[in-house]
């Protein structure tokens, strides 16, 4: 039986004398979690999607600055736009200072005004930079699979019996597990 209620013996053999406390136990609880987490954290594949999250975040900084600050201030020129393509707007409903000669200058003063607009330069920017992206990521992989001769990318064609996508150098569709080398028909 313990002595104080935060020890106890795991034994149950009093005279061994391995008493130990709460606090040791807890502490070695705490150590194994810890050791755990480190197992975990710096094992080989978080540290890739680290490194991987940490460039594509760049990347995509650097892909969202060549679409808004490259990329669509020529657009906005070609285009009769008379402003920034971020710019381009559409009020639904004005605000209580609007005016019907000057209108709103900027899409930040029409919603300080409390009009309601329709912020489809916004919209536009961020379709262009999704589309840069993919296609800069595209060639990214095409560029890794040339060099490395290690598929990325790989082609899909439709099962001409199930109608359902399977890798091209398939020799036997996943879906239906007919033969796509023409067994099918010749069985027929």
């Amino acid at each position: 039986m313990p002595t104080r209620p935060w020890e106890f013996n795991e034994g149950g053999d009093e005279e061994e004398g391995e008493r130990r406390t709460l606090l040791e136990e807890g502490e070695q609880k705490a150590q194994r979690i810890f050791s755990g987490f480190i197992d975990f954290a710096f094992s080989g594949n978080i540290l890739e999607i680290a490194f991987g999250m940490i460039l594509a975040t760049s990347f995509t900084a650097l892909t969202t600055s060549l679409v808004s600050d490259i990329l669509l201030p020529p657009i906005s020129i070609i285009l009769p736009l008379r402003r920034n393509m971020n710019e381009k707007f559409a009020v639904l409903r004005p605000g209580p200072n609007y005016s019907n000669e000057d209108g709103y200058n900027t899409l930040d003063q029409a919603q300080n005004d409390g009009a309601i607009v329709l912020a489809y330069g916004g919209f536009l920017n961020r379709v262009v930079n999704f589309l840069g992206i993919g296609l800069a990521l595209y060639g990214l992989a095409s560029l890794y699979q040339y060099l490395s001769h290690d598929p990325i990318i790989k082609h899909s064609v439709k099962c001409r019996y199930c109608k359902k996508r399977i890798g091209s150098k398939a020799v036997r569709c996943v879906n239906c597990t007919s033969w796509l080398d023409g067994r099918e028909e010749r069985m027929r």
